[in-house]
């Protein structure tokens, strides 16, 4: 009788110690962080060349170079594509931005184009790189969407670029200035009231006599960023020259423009 008791007791103790450690599990559970969660998986970039008019050689280099960033980053990945058939409100669902390095009137159809707004409007990024303001002239939708049309390229040259707002986090890193040796885009068109200029050409660093050069009351913007409905869109005239591409500090620009137009910081 005396053996039978000892081994209920045992049992018994052990049927505690379970329910102690079980306890203690929950316990940990309700103490998680309020902010914990899985890690988010990477944005998806949707990257897009295509050239109905000139064509840069430097292309083939930008998506390298562009892969590689996401994949550093490990917050987005890229898609480089040509094919207008990913313009489509259900393919369009799988990207959180799209990146424009394009010339000329892209072979969009109508609902293309709408799938493409309401992509933006909706709350997703838009980024055009260099050419993407020579692009759909003659779509005023795309106007109100980038926020200026190229206009000619008078300086192919080193200069001196101001950085407008030193502060503002996409280009803080830079300080005052920087010096670029680039194809320097001119900017019709240009939404200055809906824009906020980052980049801007310092005009005592060119030529302002040189055949072709227009000057303006808002100057020579070089990189923005704007709003389009609830979508996030920056803008960079530069991006020209393959040195350019390897330039860390233009790395740096399209990594914090990327994460700026898809909510992820900076």
């Amino acid at each position: 009788m005396l053996g039978f008791f000892n081994t209920w007791l045992v049992l018994a103790e052990a049927i505690v110690r379970r329910r102690d450690f079980i306890a203690l599990l929950g316990g940990a559970a309700a103490i998680r962080p309020l902010g914990a969660h899985p890690e988010r998986p990477p944005e998806r970039i949707l990257y897009f060349t295509y050239s109905a008019g000139y064509r840069h050689d430097v292309i083939p280099l930008s998506k390298v170079i562009l892969t590689r960033l996401g994949s550093n980053s490990g917050v987005f990945e890229v898609t480089a594509t040509e094919d207008t058939s990913e313009f489509s409100t259900e393919n369009l669902e799988r990207y959180a931005a799209v990146m424009f390095y394009t010339t000329g009137e892209l072979p969009m159809s109508d609902a293309q184009k709408r799938a493409l707004l309401n992509f933006v409007r909706s709350g997703r990024g838009f980024l055009g790189v260099h050419s993407a303001t020579d692009t759909f002239y003659t779509w005023p939708d795309y106007l109100d969407l980038v926020g200026g049309y190229f206009n000619g390229h008078p300086w192919h040259q080193s200069v001196k670029i101001e950085v407008v707002d030193p502060g503002d986090p996409l280009v803080a890193f830079l300080g005052n200035s920087l010096q670029v040796e680039d194809e320097i885009y001119q900017i019709s068109d240009f939404d200055y009231r809906g824009s906020r200029v980052l980049l801007r050409l310092d005009p005592s660093s060119v030529d302002l006599g040189k055949t072709g050069v227009h000057q303006r009351f808002y100057g020579w913007p070089l990189t923005w960023t704007r709003y389009y409905g609830e979508g996030r869109v920056f803008y960079s005239a530069l991006g020209h020259e393959p040195s350019v591409w390897q330039d860390d500090r233009y790395q740096r620009i399209l990594t914090n423009a990327i994460l700026w137009s898809t909510r992820r910081s900076p």
